[in-house]
C-alpha cells in the first residue's frame, strides 16, 4: 500500500471495559431460549487482508480477463514455432502493448528459448511472465506520505478518463492512512465538475475550496494556504479536463503549477495523469504531452475492467516511463490499488 515517514498519532486511550467472566467450559453455558435466539445481532467480521488482497486480485484478473485471453490461448498445445511468435507479436500489439515492447518481448523470448533449450509451451509462457515482470517492474514505485505539509498533489487529465472519481477514491484511501485531506476543485469552468467533487467530499467528510467561474489558478493557491492554516497533510487539487492538443488550456494547466508554487514553494510535490485504460495508444499520447507540459511524477490508470487493451503499460515503460502509482478495475473504492506488477503480469497471464 501506501508508505510514507510521517508517524501517525497514538491512538486515544481505550474506554473502561466492563469485567468479562471467564468460562473455563463452553459447553456449561446454558443453551439460548428461541427468545434470546431472535433478538441477537449477527456481526460478520470485517475481511482479513488476506481476503482483501484475494478479492483485489480476483478482480484484478476479470478486469483484465479480455487481455488475458487473446495472450494466454495461444500457449494452449502450441509448437514453438514462427507461427506462435507471429500469433504473440499479433496479440501484444492488439493489446496495445506498442511495437517497441512487443519487440523486447519478442526478441527476449527467442533468446530464452534457445538458450534454455525450451521445448514446453508451458515453459515459454513462464520466461514470457519473466520478460513482461522485468519490463513493467520499473513503473512499480509507491507514493510517499508525510515529506511536506501539506503534500500538495496537482491532477491532470482530459474528460472520461475518471478524474474527479480518482481524486475522490484516493481521499479515502489517504484517509484511511491516517492523511487529513483538502480537496480543491479547480475545474471552475464545469459545474458538473465542482457539483461532483463537493459529492466526493461530503461522502469522505473532506472540505472542498471551490469558487463558481473563477480562476483555477487562484483556487489552487487558496487551497494551499487554506490547507496550511489548518496543517492539513495532503491537498489535491483537480483540474479541468482537457485534450492535449488544446494549447490555451495546457498553458492555463502551466499556470496553475507556477502560482501553487508561489504559494508554498517547494509545490507542487507530486503531478498525477489520470489516463483511459480502454484508450490504449492516446493514453500514450497523453502521457508524452502532459509530462511534456508539466514533468508528471506519476500515473492512475482507469478503467482497466474489460478491457482488451491492458498492454498499454508496456508501451508507457518503452516509451515515457512515469511511475504507475495506482490502477483503477471498478467503480467502487476498493477497486483502486496500488499498481503491483507481479500481480498485473500474473492476472495476464492467468
Amino acid at each position: 500500500m501506501f508508505s510514507f515517514f510521517k508517524k501517525k498519532p497514538k491512538d486515544p486511550p481505550s474506554p473502561p471495559q466492563a469485567p468479562v467472566s471467564s468460562v473455563d467450559a463452553p459447553e456449561a453455558l446454558p443453551a439460548p431460549t428461541p427468545a434470546a435466539t431472535e433478538m441477537q445481532e449477527v456481526i460478520v467480521p470485517a475481511p482479513t487482508p488476506v481476503e482483501a488482497k484475494k478479492s483485489w486480485l480476483s478482480r484484478l484478473k476479470t478486469g483484465l480477463s479480455k487481455t488475458s485471453s487473446s495472450l494466454t490461448t495461444l500457449f494452449v498445445g502450441a509448437k514453438i514455432d514462427d507461427d506462435l511468435y507471429e500469433e504473440l507479436e499479433s496479440a501484444l500489439l492488439m493489446a496495445d502493448a506498442g511495437v517497441e515492447a512487443t519487440q523486447f518481448l519478442l526478441d527476449g523470448l527467442k533468446k530464452k528459448v534457445k538458450e534454455q533449450k525450451l521445448t514446453d509451451a508451458a515453459q515459454v509462457k513462464t520466461a514470457l511472465r519473466s520478460l513482461l515482470l522485468e519490463l513493467l517492474a520499473p513503473l512499480e514505485k509507491p507514493l510517499v506520505l508525510g515529506r511536506q505539509q501539506p503534500l500538495v498533489m496537482m491532477i491532470a487529465g482530459v474528460n472520461g478518463a475518471g478524474k474527479t472519481t480518482t481524486i475522490g477514491k484516493l481521499a479515502k484511501h489517504l484517509q484511511a492512512h491516517g492523511q487529513s485531506v483538502l480537496l480543491a476543485a479547480g475545474d471552475t469552468f464545469r459545474a458538473a465538475a465542482r457539483e461532483q467533487l463537493t459529492i466526493w467530499g461530503e461522502r469522505n467528510n473532506v472540505t472542498v475550496i471551490a469558487q463558481e467561474s473563477g480562476d483555477p489558478a487562484a483556487v489552487a493557491f487558496d487551497a494551499v494556504h487554506s490547507a496550511q492554516a489548518r496543517k492539513i497533510d495532503v491537498v489535491m487539487v483537480d483540474t479541468a479536463g482537457r485534450l492535449p492538443t488544446q494549447l490555451h488550456l495546457m498553458d492555463e494547466l502551466k499556470k496553475i503549477k507556477r502560482v501553487i508554487g508561489k504559494g508554498m514553494a517547494s509545490a507542487p510535490h507530486e503531478i498525477l495523469l489520470v489516463i483511459d485504460g480502454n484508450t490504449g495508444q492516446n493514453a500514450l499520447a497523453q502521457v508524452k504531452a502532459f509530462d511534456d507540459a508539466l514533468g508528471l511524477t506519476g500515473l492512475v490508470v482507469t478503467k482497466l475492467d474489460g478491457t482488451a487493451k491492458g498492454g498499454v503499460l508496456a508501451a508507457i515503460v518503452k516509451t515515457r516511463p512515469v511511475p504507475v502509482y495506482f490502477i483503477g478495475v471498478g467503480e467502487k473504492i476498493e477497486d483502486l490499488q496500488p499498481f503491483n506488477a507481479e500481480e498485473f503480469v500474473d492476472a495476464l497471464l492467468s
